[in-house]
């Protein structure tokens, strides 16, 4: 492999990390959880997914030649209501991640020299990519504090729970 080929790979690693936690949130969470906020400024799950399946749609649809604000999307409506059920949240989650992994499958060394516009301003593919795996990460996180912050004692850590450390890394490590 190559830097440009292992640099793929390292990305659709970690996006595919944020997913999965993405996804774990979910699973402890019933309709009327991701409805859910803080107060009255705050956003909802259903409607951070709404936006990152939004945003998902916008740059990585026809990524290499056009510009991923799309003249289609409207990003003020994905912060108004959002989803009713949490099976319809699911299935936009699905698909702008379909949409962000298709676009990546698509990439190509050559497509290194290309530049990503994004409202207009260009950026190298990696500072595209880049921007949008923090951008993911940024959010996930997001999500995943909200998701906790509902379940509160019943939530289910999605990493090694407090207090466990020192037994998970003598798995790892062994004595």
């Amino acid at each position: 492999m190559n830097l440009k080929e292992d640099y793929i790979k390292s990305l659709l690693f970690e996006c595919n990390r944020y997913k999965s936690l993405g996804d774990k949130t979910f699973v402890q969470l019933d309709d009327s959880d991701i409805h859910w906020k803080y107060d009255s400024s705050g956003n909802s799950i259903a409607v951070l997914v709404k936006h990152l399946s939004g945003n998902m749609l916008s740059r990585w649809t026809n990524f290499l030649t056009e510009d991923g604000e799309k003249m289609w999307r409207n990003r003020d409506s994905e912060f108004e209501a959002s989803y009713r059920t949490k099976k319809e949240m699911l299935v936009a989650w699905e698909t702008g991640w379909n949409c962000f992994f298709d676009a990546i499958q698509q990439i190509k060394p050559v497509n290194f020299e290309n530049k990503i516009k994004i409202r207009n301003e260009a950026h190298t593919l990696t500072e595209a990519l880049n921007r949008q795996l923090a951008h993911y990460s940024y959010h996930i996180g997001q999500i995943v504090l909200i998701g906790k912050t509902i379940k509160g004692k019943n939530w289910g850590s999605l990493s090694i729970p407090k207090g466990q450390s020192k037994a998970y890394n003598k798995a790892k490590f062994g004595d």
